[in-house]
């Protein structure tokens, strides 16, 4: 009986068995047994219902969990196989450079040494390079933030602002605010309710 209703449909059927068995009951003194029989089958399909959502969930927990590890463990061995590859290349590079060879073939490959298309950068001491030279990500309160834009001329603020690839909401910062009791546009802070599988 559960397989075909669904949690909310039995306990609907389950609320008009009830009021049913007390109908019955003030007229007749009783309910009829079939009655209170469909109710007690309702009861168990309520409890079948259950169990079958918990191991639903059970089930779709590990998978997840076994997907996430398995996630992390192909993204080690695909870097693993990218660092083969480089070295492999790195070693076919030298092998051609070092006898003054453009190319050597196989029966299904040609492999070339081939100029780049454009300059590449490599740092042979990053401790040493200046700060005007790097690239910088940095995570900053958004207090801190409006501070700043504050104080610095307006063409300078503009260029920092157009800098900016994503501002997320600070979580911990809202709530803090509204513990003070001070209105955040957009937010709304309570307390949420979870499902726990016991």
């Amino acid at each position: 009986m559960s397989e075909p209703n669904t949690l909310f449909e039995i306990d609907r059927e389950l609320d008009s068995l009830l009021d049913q068995i007390e109908e019955e009951a003030e007229e007749n003194g009783t309910a009829s047994p079939e009655l209170v029989e469909r109710f007690q089958q309702f009861c168990q399909a309520e409890s079948d219902k259950v169990d079958r959502i918990g191991r639903f969930l059970r089930r779709m927990e590990a998978r997840e969990q076994f997907c996430r590890s398995e996630s992390a463990r192909l993204s080690e061995r695909a870097h693993a196989a990218a660092s083969k590859v480089e070295r492999t290349k790195n070693m076919v590079l030298y092998y051609l450079l070092s006898r003054d060879l453009k190319t050597i073939e196989g029966r299904e490959f040609t492999l070339r040494a081939q100029k780049n298309s454009q300059d590449s950068v490599r740092i042979t001491d990053e401790a040493v390079l200046p700060l005007c030279y790097r690239r910088i990500e940095a995570r900053i309160p958004g207090v801190i933030w409006e501070t700043v834009l504050s104080i610095l001329p307006e063409e300078l603020a503009k260029t920092l602002e157009g800098s900016v690839q994503e501002a997320r909401p600070d979580n911990d910062a809202i709530k803090a605010a509204r513990a003070q009791n001070e209105m955040v546009p957009g937010t709304d802070v309570r307390r949420g309710t979870h499902l726990r599988i016991a």
